[in-house]
């Protein structure tokens, strides 16, 4: 159990250390900047003035990117190329905060409408027809309301997502940070697995491997069954009630935010007993999968060769269910290698570049999805190739045998 008091260590490097430190972390201001230059150029682009940017419910997308504001219930960033950003704000007690973080930015109250307070601004900052872009997530309601006042808005949302592929070093620490969250995951997940358990215990001890260090839950999918009649081939995204009990294998799928940036790590776990020569089998094919990948990863080559770990699967006489490859950071980006029990998706026409990231994770379930096993873990391009964000083993762990 957690000695409260005394934090598990991140293992982390001095200049990590000293982000996480911070009561609110920042990025500095020559990183957002750089971001804000490039957003600027694409509006340019796109021959667009002034940028509603929205963010809602704890995810900070491109409102945090471009303003270090981590939005709590909801934000609407005006962003004008050349003047001081306003953020219209909900709830109206979320306000101190925000202006105590934020000084350089007029931030206000949205009022009964945050997107109409934003109307009104854009209106007194001389935005006209045809010259508004959007990114985020905006609801449909607030979309009709801008185009219906500003017509034909832009949707730069392809644009946004173009600039979240290429992680600058900046980015990659924080990534690190959150990653690490994830390994403590793990780590906790090896302590404190034991018969009696159930799922919702699992996902108790993820969070609270992360939470002293205020880290925040994206996601912890486990699925649960015995390896002599398994009934679960990829991680429930609800838990159950079930029991864990010996000859028991146990996959899962945990991602940890830390200020909305996420590390993505997946394991396999058996309780009691060895893996069985099915699991066996499923869990040595997966590894094979995962280093053919990470293996053929660095900048230049085309996205269309990360299909070799799909072919050393089939190969095996096996298939996979979960996407096999993801880009990551920022949103769930190309390249998507996705299963084949979905049906053909194309990769995109394009190469690797340095400062791409990706999860790797080779969900290798039998033919008859009856038995599947879980490995992976978010990693980055480099110049000199692939590099693991993560320090967790591999894997599989053999708890109690």
């Amino acid at each position: 159990m957690l000695n409260y008091g005394q934090k598990p260590d991140l293992k982390l490097t001095p200049r990590q250390a000293a982000i996480i430190d911070q009561d609110y972390p920042k990025f500095s201001s020559n990183e957002i900047d750089r971001r804000r230059t490039l957003m600027a150029q694409a509006m340019a682009r796109a021959d667009v003035d002034h940028l509603v940017a929205y963010a809602a419910f704890f995810s900070g997308g491109p409102v945090h990117w471009l303003s270090d504001w981590c939005t709590t219930y909801e934000a609407v960033l005006i962003f004008t190329p050349g003047r001081r950003d306003t953020i219209f704000i909900q709830f109206y007690n979320h306000l101190p905060q925000a202006r105590a973080l934020m000084p350089e930015v007029d931030i206000r109250w949205g009022g009964p409408s945050t997107l109409q307070s934003a109307i009104t601004e854009l209106k007194q900052r001389g935005a006209g027809a045809r010259r508004v872009g959007a990114v985020g997530g905006l609801p449909m309601g607030y979309f009709k309301a801008l185009a219906g006042t500003f017509e034909d808005v832009v949707d730069l949302n392809p644009a946004y997502f173009g600039l979240r592929l290429i992680k600058s070093e900046e980015e990659v620490d924080w990534y690190r940070i959150a990653a690490r969250f994830g390994d403590l995951a793990i780590e906790a997940l090896r302590r404190e697995i034991r018969p009696g358990l159930d799922e919702g215990d699992l996902g108790a001890i993820t969070e609270g491997a992360w939470l002293p260090w205020r880290g925040s839950n994206v996601i912890h999918f486990f699925g649960t069954t015995s390896m002599h009649d398994p009934q679960v081939f990829v991680p429930r995204q609800h838990l159950t009630r079930r029991k864990l009990a010996k000859g028991d294998v146990i996959s899962c799928e945990i991602t940890a935010n830390f200020w909305n940036h996420g590390g993505q790590v997946l394991r396999t776990f058996t309780l009691g007993e060895p893996l069985t020569p099915i699991y066996q089998k499923l869990h040595d094919t997966a590894d094979a999968a995962y280093d053919a990948i990470f293996n053929v990863l660095r900048p230049g080559v085309h996205m269309r060769e990360l299909a070799v770990g799909a072919k050393i699967i089939e190969d095996a006489g096996l298939t996979f269910y979960d996407d096999l490859v993801h880009g990551f950071g920022g949103g769930y980006l190309m390249p998507i290698l996705g299963s084949p029990t979905r049906g053909n998706e194309s990769l995109p026409d394009r190469t690797l570049e340095a400062g791409m990231m990706l999860v790797i994770q080779p969900n290798v379930i039998t033919t008859d999805q009856t038995a599947g096993v879980q490995t992976g873990e978010l990693v980055l391009v480099t110049d000199n190739g692939a590099e693991s964000l993560h320090t967790a083993p591999r894997g599989p762990f053999h708890l109690g045998v």
